[in-house]
């Protein structure tokens, strides 16, 4: 029973990775037409709209009380500030400098989490992250290089604004899933975010009315996929493993933005960015991996 639940939960992060590394696609058609918190808000209301009906489908309901200050918090910060300053933090400095900056997030929430939920650090998760970020680096230089890319003072404090508020939302959502469903504490945390955006309404109405229809779907797409499935699956896996590992997981996303933006895009990557996202998944691999003896004796702990 427990290794069928490590395995759905590894496949619930695999579909989260996807969809996440997916979005940075979209991101771009939507970001031409719409301002960050525009962006933001209309990403999810669309992902709030699919999790209330999921929700009431379920017949879930309400959290309990217990959940509420995880789900509040994590809503504030990863779904509310989050997405509106890492929108425009790429809008001030190209994507690989925003890459490099906003991959600290999961060291970031390594830390925190064996700081606020006591979660330990073993060594291969530790060796693994670093082997993950210098791949991020790698690759984050090499897109800069690439595209002749441009940074600013403001844009790399807001990426690292983003990074800071993703491992803190992640961190406070942690607890919540002990007491709430991974359905009810996204949907949740999901409105909560949507409702901290409303200030962003206006420029949402004015901006949707003259944008070109691509951009509008893509919003909608970010908003349903990347949004509420990819966070749904990723509060399931995060329910059943630690913080830290669960971070060092979306250093996977790099290497398959770099693959999707080669099928998609057309933007044939150089071998300093193939080296890169092969380093990435090779840190993904060795921070997920358990130690011969644990596996031998069968007391390794969920992955």
């Amino acid at each position: 029973m427990q290794k069928q639940s490590s395995r759905l939960a590894f496949a619930a992060a695999g579909v989260t990775v996807v969809l996440w590394a997916s979005a940075f696609v979209s991101i771009r058609s939507a970001g031409e037409a719409y301002s960050p918190g525009a962006l933001a808000l209309g990403r999810l209301l669309a992902g709030t709209l699919v999790l209330v009906a999921v929700l009431l489908v379920r017949r879930e309901g309400l959290p309990p009380r217990a959940a509420w200050p995880g789900i509040v918090v994590s809503g504030l910060l990863w779904f509310g500030v989050y997405m509106v300053v890492l929108n425009w933090g790429e809008q001030e400095v190209d994507a690989g400098t925003a890459a490099m900056v906003v991959n600290v997030g999961p060291i970031l929430i390594a830390l925190l989490g064996a700081r606020f939920l006591q979660e330990s650090l073993p060594p291969r998760l530790l060796a693994g992250m670093a082997v993950s970020f210098a791949g991020a680096v790698t690759v984050g230089l090499s897109m800069s290089a690439g595209s002749g890319g441009h940074t600013s003072v403001l844009g790399v404090l807001l990426c690292l604004l983003a990074a800071m508020a993703y491992a803190g939302g992640v961190v406070a959502q942690k607890p919540a899933l002990a007491h709430g469903s991974a359905l009810q504490v996204t949907t949740f945390g999901c409105l909560v975010g949507a409702t901290a955006c409303l200030p962003f309404a206006g420029q949402l109405v004015e901006e949707a009315a003259r944008a070109p229809l691509s951009a509008t779907l893509n919003m909608v797409y970010l908003g349903v996929f990347p949004t509420a499935l990819a966070f749904t699956t990723w509060a399931y896996a995060l329910a059943r493993t630690t913080a830290g590992r669960m971070g060092a997981t979306t250093y996977a996303v790099p290497a398959l933005v770099v693959v999707m933006a080669w099928v998609f895009l057309g933007e044939l990557p150089g071998l300093l960015t193939l080296a890169g996202g092969a380093l990435c998944l090779a840190g993904v691999a060795v921070s997920r991996s358990r130690p011969r003896a644990s596996i031998a004796s069968g007391t390794a702990g969920s992955t």
